[in-house]
């Protein structure tokens, strides 16, 4: 793919493209060995290799990212106060990362990282449906009774009441561990469903998105680009 050079450079690391320019004209960028001081050149995104203060500048149209997310991170790109998932992605190619859906800040687990804005579309369209797979101990035991109410669809104090949900107990006592497969993806959903039965959730970790699934090497905090076949399959 053929790019201006500016636009290459504004799109690959900090700075503005205003700032890229001023760069590019004081002679700070090389294409292939040579000086560049055209902000208008074109060059070959798969073949050219542009060097900026003597530093390699690679270009990705899209990045993917899985990301085990840890608790106390919240899902965002920036915030003047709080650390953002983006944050914990240390070398990216790309300045426009961005979190798919949401969890909770207390949360853990499955989010993807990307700037493809039309896959997050799909995955996080209502008319989609797409799956969300959680793994959750909650406080209090969990019943076939609270099973047929997820199937049936809970109120969770809106207008319309939860889409049908799966839950599969995993072992049930004073404190249950359970999962739940969610079709929807509401402000803190899986907690307001759990609230809605008189139940607590203490520990949240998504474990599945469509047919991404968690890596289970990956420890809290830690991330790997997605594979091929992971690539393929959501889009």
């Amino acid at each position: 793919m053929k790019l201006r050079l500016d636009k290459y450079l504004s799109e690959s690391m900090p700075g503005t493209r205003s700032e890229v320019k001023k760069a590019v004209r004081k002679g700070m960028v090389q294409v292939n060995g040579h000086t560049v001081q055209k902000p208008e050149y074109h060059v070959d995104t798969e073949n050219d290799q542009v060097l900026f203060a003597g530093k390699r500048v690679v270009y990705a149209e899209y990045e993917y990212y899985m990301l085990n997310k840890p608790s106390g991170v919240i899902s965002a790109s920036t915030d003047p106060r709080e650390p953002c998932v983006v944050d914990l992605i240390t070398e990216p190619k790309r300045k426009d990362l961005f979190p798919v859906g949401r969890l909770d800040r207390d949360a853990e687990g499955l989010l993807l990282i990307t700037n493809d804005g039309g896959l997050a579309h799909r995955l996080l369209s209502p008319k989609k449906h797409v799956d969300k797979v959680y793994y959750a101990r909650v406080r209090g035991q969990a019943t076939q009774r609270d099973v047929e109410a997820f199937r049936q669809g809970v109120d969770i104090g809106e207008e319309k009441p939860a889409l049908p949900a799966g839950l599969h107990i995993l072992d049930s006592g004073e404190v249950s561990e359970v999962k739940v497969t969610v079709r929807e993806g509401k402000f803190h959903q899986v907690k307001r469903m759990f609230q809605a039965v008189g139940k607590e959730v203490l520990y949240l970790k998504r474990l599945q998105m469509g047919t991404l699934v968690l890596d289970e090497t990956l420890k809290p905090g830690e991330y790997r680009t997605l594979n091929r076949n992971e690539l393929d399959k959501l889009c």
